[in-house]
């Protein structure tokens, strides 16, 4: 939740950089640390007013466009400091590459720069047009919120009114996506649209509140308010009349959205991806201990220790409300049709914890019913071993081919 994965380094770096007219166009180069690979992408160019400017790309970090400041310039070299991290890079120009060293803390790490971008990640199951099927953009009004919404919804290639054929709505998981969930280069929902056309179901998917075509304001926003976003979806839904059953299908914090929506009666039937299933600050407690495990460092972290760090960020609204939401009295409402999933090596939403608390309170509400916890899936359904469950921008899969099918067949059973 809220993506605050360990990074390789704290290389959130709001920089300076110098700049010639050598050196400008894209430069990219590679820190290398602890057999870790970081790419880092550096965008040179004068602005409207003819003053260097630029912005820097963490591909693997999901990290685009942030803001970097030139200075301090040569013909041939660039050196950038960011004392409040302990950082600086001094680089000189050397032919056609720029040669320099990285330092952080104390650590020293070669890196050269060479211009253009990073070779794009590899995507196979990303779809392109032209699609076997219908595509519709449409729009959709929270009225209380004052925002409008502008997502896709695939119809399948049989797709007439008189079918009655079921429809999904999705929703994203934590902080702000677009329609098709983008992250590390992975468009999970536009993968799951897809499958789920050529499957016969319908689906609905939009861009988060205040992202790319949709409006609306995210300050001091919940997860409840955004449940309030996915009920304005259902309702365009309902309205539409071209539907049979609805449902949601949510990822992460859309998981726990989705149980909020199925207590309320809402929905026809659940789809929970990495839903949580225990209070808010239990999950971040474990979710840390899980990425310090993973590089090594003490698993040290508590409740008390989490709620006292969130204590000195009190304007967060929506981490506040997530670490004191327990979804437990919320999942125990629920009597429509759940699947609920997670994958084993999942260390966001931990499967053991989160996937049992939601079944102890679903396990005799509905027949129809399915948990499942997938072996050597991470949080985005990607195959992947622990030691790379959280690498995963270099993981070409998008959402493993068993969980796509079993979320259809288990739609069409319904």
């Amino acid at each position: 939740m809220k993506k605050n994965l360990l990074l390789i380094l704290a290389v959130w770096i709001y920089s300076t950089i110098s700049y010639a007219q050598e050196i400008d166009g894209i430069w990219h180069g590679n820190l290398n640390f602890n057999g870790q690979k970081l790419g880092l992408i550096f965008h040179l160019y004068k602005d409207e007013n003819g003053k260097p400017s630029g912005k820097m790309d963490i591909p693997q970090q999901s990290v685009t466009d942030m803001p970097i400041n030139l200075s301090l310039l040569t013909q041939d070299s660039i050196s950038l400091h960011l004392p409040a991290i302990g950082m600086s890079y001094n680089g000189k120009l050397v032919q056609d590459k720029i040669k320099g060293l990285f330092k952080q803390n104390g650590v020293s790490i070669p890196m050269d720069l060479e211009q253009g971008e990073i070779d794009k990640p590899n995507r196979p199951q990303e779809p392109f047009p032209p699609f076997d099927y219908q595509t519709q953009e449409i729009c959709f009004t929270n009225k209380n919120a004052n925002a409008v919404f502008s997502g896709t919804l695939t119809y399948p290639k049989e797709y007439s009114k008189e079918k009655r054929i079921p429809v999904v709505l999705m929703i994203t998981g934590s902080g702000p996506q677009d329609r098709n969930e983008e992250i590390f280069k992975h468009k999970p929902f536009l993968v799951i649209a897809d499958y789920l056309a050529k499957n016969g179901i319908a689906s609905l998917r939009y861009d988060d509140r205040g992202v790319s075509k949709s409006t609306g304001e995210r300050s001091g926003c919940t997860s409840q308010d955004y449940a309030d976003d996915a009920d304005s979806g259902l309702q365009w839904l309902k309205d539409c009349g071209k539907f049979g059953k609805i449902g949601v299908l949510g990822h992460s914090e859309g998981g726990l959205i989705a149980f909020m929506l199925g207590a309320e009666s809402k929905v026809d039937f659940i789809i929970s991806m990495a839903g949580p299933g225990i209070k808010g600050d239990t999950l971040l407690a474990e979710q840390q201990n899980a990425a310090l495990k993973l590089y090594g460092q003490p698993a040290n972290r508590t409740v008390e220790s989490v709620r006292a760090e969130v204590s000195m960020n009190p304007k967060d609204s929506w981490l506040n409300y997530f670490i004191d939401y327990d979804p437990t009295s919320t999942i125990s409402q629920i009597k429509i049709p759940v699947m609920a999933i997670n994958g084993s090596n999942d260390m966001q939403v931990i499967s053991t914890s989160n996937l049992n608390a939601i079944k102890k309170e679903l396990i005799k509400k509905n027949k129809k019913n399915v948990f499942k916890e997938y072996i050597g899936l991470n949080h985005l359904f990607q195959h992947c071993q622990i030691n790379n469950s959280l690498d995963y921008y270099n993981i070409e899969e998008t959402c493993s081919e068993e969980v796509l099918q079993d979320i259809v067949d288990w739609i069409n059973k319904l």
